[in-house]
């Protein structure tokens, strides 16, 4: 093995966050091109000798992970309070972040119809989404999206790499018969009494 390669392997091991190839580079003094040519060397090394770990490239870097089939020995190691599962409410909450990403409470809050600030704070304790700008709008509220412990977790290397909704969402003639429902509901209605429009509750939400 290269002094390269082991440096690499030194600096990934140590690290607590996937190591970019550009830093990786600036700290051997080589290309990019020739770290990922290394890494890719190392990776094959370590599945030929069948080891229970794997060099992976994730979240823009890269990490070393536990393989997939030693995952119920590494089970029996994690401390039970620090495998506890995310609740529904905020695997809703985080996908909505995820594929609207940057986007503030309020907007999680009306896509799901109920108040996000709870798991809006438990996603964040657990370091899966922060906040990543201000809204440019009266009260410069937070807007948040994820983080790379999220792209980690789900072993993805960017956010570009999440599933298309295409196959979740109604299709277009249903949207358009949905959208025709709701403007007959929010029509002007007529005071029979008194010959002017009803006031009207609906009020206009934002995002």
């Amino acid at each position: 093995m290269t002094e390269d390669a082991k440096a690499i392997e030194a600096i990934v091991m140590v690290a607590e966050e996937p190591v970019g190839a550009g830093l990786l580079a600036q700290l051997l003094e080589i290309t990019p091109s020739h770290v990922e040519v290394l890494c890719h060397e190392l990776a094959e090394s370590y599945r030929r000798e069948n080891r229970g770990f794997e060099l992976v490239k994730v979240a823009g870097g890269y990490q070393f992970q536990s393989r997939p089939e030693m995952a119920v020995y590494v089970e029996r190691f994690v401390v039970d309070g620090q495998n506890a599962r995310l609740s529904a409410a905020a695997l809703e909450a985080l996908a909505i972040v995820a594929y609207k990403q940057p986007v503030s409470r309020a907007q999680v809050a009306a896509i799901r119809g109920v108040n996000a600030d709870a798991v809006m704070r438990t996603l964040a304790a657990r370091g899966l989404i922060g906040e990543v700008a201000r809204d440019d709008g009266p009260g410069q509220a937070a807007l948040f999206g994820t983080t790379t412990l999220f792209l980690e977790k789900l072993g993805l290397f960017s956010i570009e790499e999440l599933p298309p909704l295409a196959g979740f969402v109604p299709g277009p003639e249903i949207m358009d018969s949905l959208e025709r429902s709701l403007l007959a509901d929010s029509a002007p209605k007529v005071d029979l009494r008194g010959g002017g429009e009803a006031d009207s509750d609906v009020t206009e939400s934002t995002f």
